[in-house]
């Protein structure tokens, strides 16, 4: 029971240590990102890299996200004779929640992986440290530059995602129900205001910064060896993954405060 309890207290202990490391790597990079010379070449790069190697998948998991949502949700609305809010169902849940969700997911597994790796090699063959050397600043062209591409390129292609989703939602309705894609387009977007879009937007910043931040520290602060890389990946996945979910809470929770109000 003792040990138990030894245990948990140091388990503890580890995650607000880690708590503090990420915050004060945060702050660093609000410091630094306002600081010149910036980095638009290495921003522009990440930005396009970032996003043009997300995009298939985003689009492929958005696709089949619509099509199986409303292959699921479709028997059980006819049940209840609702099949024509099927449009309006399907577009507040993907605008909502689901497509932002999702694609988070999706780079935090691709994009939070890649950067730990990438950093955490550089990392393991000391190429930060010659950067230091030769009067590089490494935080600033390899920490800031991902954790604003990830910040910016997150919300295009939560975009992206939504759209095809609701796309996939129309083929499955015009195949089972007969809609007419103007019909679909009309319903989805009379159902939907400001108050389901702006939300989703903004979140969508916060999850891309959040990839892009624990990637980096991650990467950064790499352990030595091959091994040290691949539980760097690893780490970086799972820690990017459960910040999402929190986050995701924290803006449901702001978003339910000003809907009561």
């Amino acid at each position: 029971m003792i040990s138990a309890l030894k245990h948990a207290f140091s388990g503890l202990i580890s995650n607000l240590e880690e708590t503090g490391k990420v915050t004060r790597f945060a702050l660093r990079y609000f410091r630094e990102v306002f600081k010149p010379p910036f980095e638009f070449r290495e921003l522009l790069r990440q930005c396009f890299l970032i996003g043009n190697k997300s995009l298939f998948l985003v689009l492929m998991t958005g696709f089949i996200m619509g099509l199986v949502l409303t292959l699921q949700i479709r028997p059980t609305m006819m049940e209840f004779g609702a099949e024509a809010y099927m449009p309006s169902m399907v577009g507040i849940s993907i605008v909502r929640e689901i497509g932002p969700v999702i694609t988070a997911l999706i780079c935090a597994g691709k994009v939070a992986s890649g950067i730990g790796a990438e950093l955490g090699s550089m990392k393991v063959t000391e190429q930060i440290d010659a950067m230091e050397v030769s009067g590089t600043n490494p935080f600033k062209f390899l920490v800031v530059t991902r954790i604003t591409a990830a910040t910016l390129m997150l919300p295009i292609l939560v975009i992206a995602a939504d759209s095809i989703a609701i796309f996939g939602s129309f083929l499955v309705e015009n195949i089972k129900g007969e809609v007419s894609w103007q019909l679909f387009v009309n319903q989805v977007f009379s159902s939907l205001d400001f108050g389901d879009l702006i939300p989703s937007t903004i979140k969508s910043f916060f999850f891309g910064f959040a990839i892009g931040l624990v990637g980096c520290y991650k990467g950064y602060h790499s352990e030595k060896g091959t091994a040290g890389v691949g539980r760097t990946a690893n780490a970086a996945v799972v820690m990017a993954s459960l910040l999402l979910f929190m986050l995701d809470f924290i803006a449901v929770l702001i978003t339910d405060i000003f809907y009561e109000i």
